[in-house]
This record gives structure tokens, sequence and C-alpha cells, in this order.
């Protein structure tokens, strides 16, 4: 399929033409995408972030909930560590949050942070006006566990909500 094929397919609910969308705007292809995007509404972008076993997926997996019951249609970008091997996404955050996975008004996609620094993945700029542009109310971003040095998402994200572990 062509990048306009797969934007109408995306556009008319095909959950599978927004996933390859979203591995072309990780990949060279990425400015394709962009170009045949037109103009873009952006959608609300909401980031949580936090360290490694806070419950940054958990929380996110809330949010989802909260937004689902408003009607809103959500998308969530869990930024993992990359693979070694594959240079994808290790961790697989997705699997935490379930609950929503079989309801085609949320989209759950991990990003591979491919080595990129500060907490996100160097695509997830694009990858929001992808899913602005295909009509999700909300994305969430959820970075990679961060520290202090990781504050790449207040730049992307507002609000952002930043979980501590106790103690």
């Amino acid at each position: 399929m062509t990048i306009d094929e797969l934007i109408t397919a995306a556009r008319g609910g095909s959950q599978r033409a927004t996933g390859r969308l979203l591995s072309c705007v990780e990949s060279p292809r990425r400015d394709e995408v962009l170009g045949a995007l037109g103009d873009v509404v952006p959608a609300r972008v909401v980031g949580v972030t936090g360290p490694p076993g806070a419950g940054k997926s958990t929380t996110v997996g809330a949010l989802v909930g909260a937004y689902r019951a408003r009607g809103k249609r959500v998308a969530v970008l869990a930024v993992d560590p990359s693979s070694p091997y594959s240079g994808g996404a290790l961790l697989g955050d997705r699997i935490r949050m379930a609950a929503h996975i079989n309801d085609p008004d949320v989209l759950i996609r991990s990003v591979a942070t491919r080595g990129h620094l500060g907490g996100l993945a160097a695509a997830v700029p694009a990858a929001i006006r992808l899913l602005s542009a295909l009509a999700y109310d909300l994305v969430i971003l959820e970075t990679v566990g961060v520290g202090q040095s990781e504050i790449e998402i207040a730049a992307v994200a507002d609000p952002t909500i930043v979980i501590l572990n106790p103690g």
C-alpha cells in the first residue's frame, strides 16, 4: 500500500494501517508520511515519567480508562529501551495495559529509544503529529524509566505527570 492508502485506511479505523504508518515514522520514510498528512489539529499530549518500577504503566492504564469513559480516542506511546539484537522495543510496556487491548478507540504502541537520550525516542514528535492527524483526542507518552537529566518530555507534553517511588 502507498502512504496515502495507509492514511486513508487508518482514518477509516484500521489499526493495522496505523501501526504500519507508525513504523514508517520510525524509519527513513518519516518525511514522506508527514508530508502526506496535510494540516493537522494537534491532539492533547499528556506525559508520564519517573524512575523504573514507580507505576508509570499502571497510571497510564488508569488514565486510558478515565478518558475512554468520557468517549475520547486515546493513543499511548510507551517508550522502551531498545533491544541490542533487533533495535526494537525491549520491554513491551503495552502488556501491562491489556485491559484496553480490544478497544478499537485505544492504540497502544511501544516505541524504542534506539539510543536516543532524554527519556523519549527521536520519532515521538512525528508519531504525535501522525496520531493527531488520525483523530486521536489524546496521546499519552510514557517515558522509559528516567532520572534527573531526562527531561525531554516536558518540551513535548503538557501536562507532564511525574510518578515517584514511595520513601
